[in-house]
């Protein structure tokens, strides 16, 4: 299983930003997806996940009310709206696959497939 991140970059305060995940091997739309980030000298913090309908979402409270989780239907893809983004933000966000289908952790160990990070840099 090959997963895929994209969208990061250097952006400024008060930005938005749209990263993606797709799996590019193996058939993983039926199962929870979720992202985690981990900024310098930090553990790995969940951010947001969601289940294999795409109706069902979690949030951590640093992503509470700025970002937004989404996928299609069953899909190997998904992506997370970033709004009002702020130097606290910054780090590498990780895609992550769990082998279940509705039931979401914030528990990284319990995630099965990891994309390989995609860094987001926010500037004051």
């Amino acid at each position: 299983v090959q997963l895929q991140a994209s969208g990061g970059g250097l952006v400024q305060a008060g930005d938005s930003v749209t990263l993606s995940c797709t799996a590019t091997t193996g058939n993983l739309g039926s199962y929870v997806m979720s992202w985690f980030r981990q900024a310098p000298g930090k553990e790995r913090e969940f951010v947001a996940a969601v289940d294999w309908t795409g109706e069902k979402t979690l949030y951590g409270d640093s992503a509470q009310d700025r970002f937004t989780i989404s996928r299609p239907y069953a899909k190997n893809t998904m992506s997370l709206h970033m709004t009002r983004l702020t130097p606290e933000d910054t780090g590498v966000y990780y895609c992550a696959w769990r082998r279940v289908r509705v039931l979401l952790s914030t528990n990284p160990e319990e995630y099965h497939y990891w994309g390989q990070g995609t860094v987001v840099t926010v500037s004051s």
